[in-house]
């Protein structure tokens, strides 16, 4: 169980993935960056008890950063975007 935590790291809620899941059923999460789709998939399946339809990952860049004169470069992430099967439902994913 906790190898699923380790592949998915945390919901992602904003406002635009709010509307994406309402809309089309689609949850966003941040996952780590060498998990595979069937990983992901297993994972989701496997901690909310829902059927996962299909799995779509990006790699988010860093954005540069500046405080006073320092520059620097926040990590690059792993976005997973996970469409359940209609009627199925993720419960609490707003405030886990």
């Amino acid at each position: 169980m906790s190898r699923y935590h380790t592949l998915i790291r945390y919901p992602s809620i904003t406002e635009k993935n709010t509307k994406l899941r309402e809309a089309r059923n689609r949850y966003v999460f941040e996952v780590a960056n060498d998990a595979s789709k069937p990983q992901i998939k297993e994972a989701v399946e496997k901690l909310f008890n829902v059927t996962v339809e299909s799995v779509n990952t990006m790699m988010v860049k860093g954005k540069l950063k500046r405080m006073g004169r320092h520059v620097g470069y926040r990590s690059d992430w792993k976005k997973a975007i996970v469409k359940i099967k209609e009627g199925q439902s993720i419960a609490r994913f707003g405030e886990v």
